[in-house]
């Protein structure tokens, strides 16, 4: 064998071909058993018998490699005392025992003290045969068992070992995910299946227009910590229909400076486009904040709020006239081709508090603070009345100043909806984003699944949390 642990194939041929049993034309030497034979096996490889265990030979020593020399590119970004790949040149990693050409050899564990030789059976790779029942004895009712004997005065304190798991028993059931604690609220389950059923039918020359049937996003700017999960209705799911809510999440320029906007739009019910219709709502009113965001950096850092108002609202009306032009070059009703549109307008600059809402037609805004739950749409009760199928009937637009602790959710229909017809959602949701801190995504999404019996539209969620 040479250094590298290489060794003559015809040698080794012959040898496993000797082990295996094939008869020797010139008889069988003295001494030649199974044990002389896995002897000479280790000694081929380097290895010595230890009465059941393996241990490696020593390693001939290797020379130092040399250090890179000053200007070596191959170490370019790398500590003086680093070999490649990042692992500290203070000792010899578990796993390399030389340089990159020798056998690398973990060492095993010490054999135990009574260790079965190496041929012989060391471990159940297959499950033990169950024990035989034993018989009772006769004379006695079937099931018969003897008494336990009384416990010991001794040692009665002592708590009993587990008793070993049968084998062949049924395994322990886990405990269900903490996200599954409430997975509805009010009288009864609702009607439709919690998980997706139906996807929608897709055109092979349209697969643009697929929607997923969940979409979940969150990030964290300075104070700010956002959610926001969009996830198809109970009823849109059992029908094989796209989600009409959309949501779109995008950060204008950079640093403090920095604005990030949430457009959440949901679609008409009664036509089949609403789902193309939410993401073009989306889409341009995205890009008419992005182009003006200089502007509007300006104007909330300098709390314009009349020039905010009339700057976004300007922006919201072009928005709805390209819906309108599409709806006509689609062939469209323009109440057909048409969406629901909440924006949230939010500085990056920590020093900065201040939180834009903006939009048209139905959905939600609402504040945990101080663990209250607080509606902040700025909708009058009597105007809730106005369906989305005719959203673009008033503009809508609130400057709030945020504090320390606070939690600002806005939301399409589809949760609005169940917040004001079930008080316990609202309660649920205040407890979990309130004092608790923001959540990670899963947990936000297990949250906003909360269903509520009689509510089955798509919904649409957005959290935002101030440090």
């Amino acid at each position: 064998m040479s250094q590298q642990g290489e060794t003559d194939g015809r040698q080794e041929d012959e040898w496993w071909r000797q082990l295996y049993g094939q008869p020797d034309p010139g008889g069988r030497e003295p001494g030649d058993t199974l044990d002389d034979r896995y002897s000479s096996a280790l000694t081929a490889l380097g290895e010595e018998a230890d009465g059941g265990g393996t241990v490696p030979r020593q390693a001939a020593p290797q020379d130092t490699a040399p250090s890179a020399a000053p200007g070596d590119g191959r170490y370019a970004g790398a500590d003086p005392g680093t070999a490649p790949g990042g692992r500290s040149g203070a000792g010899p990693d578990e796993d390399d025992a030389g340089p990159p050409d020798t056998l690398r050899l973990r060492r095993p564990a010490p054999p135990p003290a009574t260790a079965p030789r190496p041929w012989q059976y060391q471990g159940p790779p297959h499950p033990p045969a169950a024990p035989e029942p034993v018989p009772e004895p006769p004379g006695l009712p079937p099931g018969w068992a003897p008494a336990e004997p009384a416990p010991d005065p001794l040692v009665s304190e002592v708590p009993p070992a587990p008793a070993a798991p049968a084998v062949g028993s049924a395994p322990t059931a886990l405990p269900e995910p903490t996200l599954a604690e409430a997975a509805y609220l009010g009288d009864g389950p609702p009607t439709y299946d919690p998980e997706p059923t139906a996807w929608p039918a897709a055109d092979p020359d349209g697969l643009d227009d697929l929607v997923p049937d969940t979409e979940l996003d969150g990030a964290r700017y300075g104070l700010l910590t956002v959610r926001t999960a969009s996830v198809r209705g109970d009823s849109a799911r059992y029908r094989g229909e796209p989600r009409r809510d959309a949501v779109l999440t995008a950060r204008f320029g950079g640093g403090d400076d920095a604005l990030l906007l949430i457009a959440v739009a949901t679609g008409p019910r009664t036509s089949d486009t609403a789902h193309r219709a939410a993401r073009d709502a989306c889409t341009w009113m995205a890009t008419a904040v992005g182009r003006s965001q200089v502007r509007l950096s300006e104007d909330i850092r300098a709390s314009r709020r009349g020039s905010l108002k009339s700057g976004l609202h300007r922006l919201t009306d072009r928005c709805y006239g390209r819906l309108r032009a599409r709806g006509e070059d689609l062939g469209l009703d323009p109440a057909e081709y048409s969406a629901t549109l909440r924006c949230l307008l939010l500085p990056a600059d920590p020093d900065c508090r201040i939180r834009l809402f903006f939009g048209v037609g139905d959905g939600g805004l609402y504040r945990i603070r101080g663990g209250e739950w607080q509606d902040l749409d700025p909708w009058r009760p009597d105007e809730r009345a106005e369906t989305e199928d005719s959203p673009a009937v008033r503009f809508r637009f609130r400057a709030s100043v945020a504090r320390s602790g606070d939690t600002l959710l806005l939301c399409s229909g589809g949760l609005a909806g169940p917040l004001r017809g079930e008080p316990g959602l609202a309660a649920r949701l205040t407890q979990r984003w309130g004092a608790a801190g923001p959540p990670g995504l899963p947990a936000f999404l297990g949250d906003t699944q909360t269903r509520v019996k009689g509510y089955a539209d798509d919904r649409t969620a957005v959290a935002v949390w101030d440090a």
